[in-house]
């Protein structure tokens, strides 16, 4: 959380486009995915793509975006980087988001999977 008097010293625009970035890394559907399965444990790249069954290099692309925020942290292990969830940050927010979509969004989905069904 931003110090109050940090605030007060940092321009609007400032916070504003730190915001922006924040949120523009989980607005990414693989970031989010990868987000998740590294709540379930440390994992390398090559074992993230396999789960996800994406592309190797997109998903080093989106860890890169994913590190340079913050969300995840990375250790070198023999040949390979491990990649691990912000445990301080990430992992209780991932809690807290879980808590508030499912009391405010996933109803949302119902009703618009009940809406393309009546169609």
């Amino acid at each position: 959380m931003l110090n109050k008097n940090i605030l007060h010293q940092v321009y609007k625009e400032e916070i504003y486009g730190a915001y922006k970035i924040f949120f523009g890394t989980l607005i990414s559907e693989s970031r989010l995915k990868i987000i998740n399965l590294l709540r379930k444990g440390e994992k390398s790249v090559s074992e993230i793509a396999a789960a996800l069954k994406l592309p190797q290099p997109a998903v080093s692309h989106d860890l890169a975006r994913l590190k340079r925020c913050g969300f995840v942290k990375v250790k070198n292990v023999k040949n390979f980087r491990n990649y691990s969830l912000n445990e301080k940050t990430i992992e209780p927010l991932m809690g807290l988001i879980d808590d508030h979509m499912s009391e405010y969004c996933v109803h949302i989905l119902h009703k618009i999977n009940v809406e393309k069904h009546v169609k």
